[in-house]
């Protein structure tokens, strides 16, 4: 009996799976993403302003200046102690004294209304100016001006002669004051008013350039201010005039 050949399945053998072929790159080398990608997936581009950081100023500037504002306060103070050391030198050699002024006598000449009440009125007036300084003399220059008021009205007005005075002189000056006021009839109505009171406020104002002599040496020239307030018992012309009151303040100014 013929024996029966079995035939069994052979496996195949296992295949490989096929290896894939090499793509080229969607993005070279050397490139982003964002130039080769996918146009749908891609993000509009931003444009980015570069930053820049303050510019800190340089330090060896910054050290002038500071050098700089030192030496400027410096050099200010330092003529500051000049300048007060020169003054208290001055003083203790020179030791000035302010001048004084006083108001000896008053005469009045003419003091008259006419028909359309304008007034007319001439003073002559004593007035002592004193120079207590040892070491500085007076020149007082031409351009002075004197004036005489009453309620706020001048009355009159001078000037004072052109003349040195010396170390610690007194002298005594008489000055020739005239004027002329128009519609004075308020003037007269307080004038009536002041003599039942038998007392009339005057006010003498002075300006008086001079120069100072500080041994040799002419100084600049300078303004003296005198105020003088009086009181007087009467404004009649050809009458004696008492001066009940007199005070007299001093200025000064370039």
């Amino acid at each position: 009996m013929a024996d029966h050949q079995r035939i069994h399945p052979v496996p195949e053998p296992e295949q490989e799976p096929p290896v894939p072929k090499p793509t080229v790159p969607l993005v070279p080398k050397g490139s982003f993403r964002s130039e080769k990608g996918d146009p749908e997936k891609q993000q509009p581009l931003r444009r980015t302003i570069p930053y820049y950081p303050p510019l800190k100023p340089p330090k060896k500037r910054c050290c002038a200046c500071k050098r700089c504002l030192c030496c400027t306060c410096c050099i200010f103070f330092l003529l500051i102690i000049i300048i007060g050391g020169l003054a208290a030198a001055f003083y203790f050699v020179f030791q000035p004294k302010i001048p004084t002024y006083s108001v000896d006598s008053m005469r009045i000449r003419q003091f008259s209304f006419n028909t359309d009440m304008n007034l007319f009125a001439t003073f002559n007036v004593d007035i002592t100016a004193r120079n207590p300084n040892k070491k500085i003399g007076i020149y007082y220059e031409s351009g002075s001006h004197l004036t005489v008021w009453y309620t706020g009205v001048k009355l009159c007005e001078g000037s004072l002669p052109r003349f040195y005075q010396g170390h610690q002189n007194s002298t005594v000056l008489s000055l020739d004051l005239s004027g002329q006021t128009q519609n004075a009839t308020e003037l007269l109505q307080a004038l009536q008013v002041d003599r039942q009171r038998g007392s009339i406020p005057l006010n003498l104002r002075a300006k008086v350039p001079v120069k100072l002599k500080i041994g040799k040496l002419k100084l600049m020239k300078w303004k003296f201010l005198v105020k003088c307030r009086l009181d007087v018992d009467s404004l009649s012309a050809n009458n004696a005039i008492r001066i009940r009151n007199s005070d007299c303040k001093f200025g000064f100014r370039l």
